[in-house]
C-alpha cells in the first residue's frame, strides 16, 4: 500500500535538530506520520501544530502524495527580545509514494487539532473477492471449444500440401 523510500529522513531530522535549521520550499522539513489500514480504508496522520488550514497543500499526482505546510513566525512587537525559541518555522514537507491498491481519486482530508488527516480508500479492483467456479461436467460430455480449426500437423497429407488443407492444395496447384 504504503512504499517508504527516504532511509535518510531520520538523519535529516536529527541534523535539523541538532544544527536548528529550518525548512526551506527548496529544503523542506520532514512531518512526523503515522499510517494504517482499517479494512477497505488507509489512513494518514500528519502532526502540524500551530499551522493554519490555509497553509497546508496537498497535491496527487499519479501516485505520489505531496503534503507541503508552512508555520510561520508569530508577530511579535519591535521591543520584544526572544527568550527561547524552540518551536521549528519554515516549511514542512512529506511524500507518500501510494501503491495501485488505492484509490487517489478519493482522498478526503481533516485537519482538526493541529492534525491532519488523510483518509484514502482501497481501489475495488484491489478489494478481495470471490471468483465462482465454473460447473463439473458430465464425464463423457464435451466442452465447447468453438470451431474446429485446421492443424496442418494433424491433417492428411499436410507434409505434401505445404501445410494446407488438401481442399485448398488441390485449388492452388503450383503454389509452393
Amino acid at each position: 500500500m504504503l512504499m517508504r523510500t527516504d532511509p535518510f529522513r531520520e538523519l535529516d531530522r536529527i541534523t535539523q535538530q541538532v544544527f536548528g535549521t529550518t525548512g526551506t520550499w527548496s529544503r523542506p522539513s520532514a512531518m512526523p506520520m503515522d499510517a494504517w489500514r482499517d479494512g477497505d480504508t488507509f489512513y494518514v496522520q500528519f502532526d502540524l501544530p500551530g499551522i493554519s488550514p490555509d497553509a497546508i497543500d496537498l497535491d496527487v499526482e499519479q501516485n505520489v502524495l505531496t503534503v507541503k505546510a508552512e508555520r510561520r513566525p508569530t508577530e511579535r512587537g519591535d521591543n520584544a527580545e526572544i527568550q527561547l525559541s524552540e518551536r521549528p518555522l519554515g516549511v514542512f514537507s512529506r511524500q507518500l509514494f501510494l501503491g495501485d491498491a488505492l484509490d487517489t481519486d478519493r482522498i478526503t482530508a481533516a485537519y482538526e487539532a493541529g492534525v491532519l488527516t488523510l483518509t484514502i480508500p482501497v481501489a475495488e479492483t484491489a478489494k478481495p473477492r470471490k471468483i465462482p467456479a465454473p460447473a463439473a461436467q458430465a464425464p463423457n460430455s464435451r466442452p465447447d471449444l468453438g470451431p474446429r480449426v485446421w492443424n496442418p500437423r494433424k491433417g492428411a497429407g499436410a507434409a505434401r500440401n505445404n501445410g494446407l488443407p488438401p481442399d485448398a492444395a488441390a485449388r492452388h496447384p503450383g503454389r509452393p
